[in-house]
């Protein structure tokens, strides 16, 4: 059995939104090397990936696969789904062109206002 590289997922840890995404990405991932999780405030994350700006891994989370390819925001997801259980059938239909626009403006917009809808769903709770 051929074993996967982790996916590197470097999301936002000040958005209660996405620490609950990260979560469930976790909880729902094919195996516990599925992925590894780093937030883009954290030190670990400028030193292991100086090409990626705060501003970019603050606009959209980063999922980093081996050799570096850096796939952002509405991209990523399909490689994502691909590493969770029961999921793998919706990376499918997120290549398709009609689905990969709804699927920018729908990301886009919740990117855009993550911390609007973060304070409404779930008030992040500091650890």
């Amino acid at each position: 059995m051929q074993t996967r590289t982790p996916a590197v997922l470097i999301y936002d840890a000040r958005c209660s939104l996405c620490r609950g995404c990260m979560k469930w990405i976790e909880l729902h991932a094919v195996g516990k090397d599925a992925f590894e999780f780093i937030p883009c405030q954290s030190e670990e994350r400028r030193k292991r990936f100086p090409e990626m700006t705060d501003e970019s891994c603050l606009k959209s989370f980063q999922l980093v696969l081996s050799h570096n390819q850096i796939l952002a925001g509405e991209k990523a997801l399909p490689e994502i789904l691909n590493r969770l259980r029961g999921f793998r059938w919706l990376s499918y239909l997120f290549k398709t062109p009609v689905i990969r626009v709804f699927l920018y403006v729908i990301y886009r917009w919740v990117a855009n206002n993550r911390y609007i809808i973060s304070q409404t769903v779930k008030p992040l709770i500091e650890e």
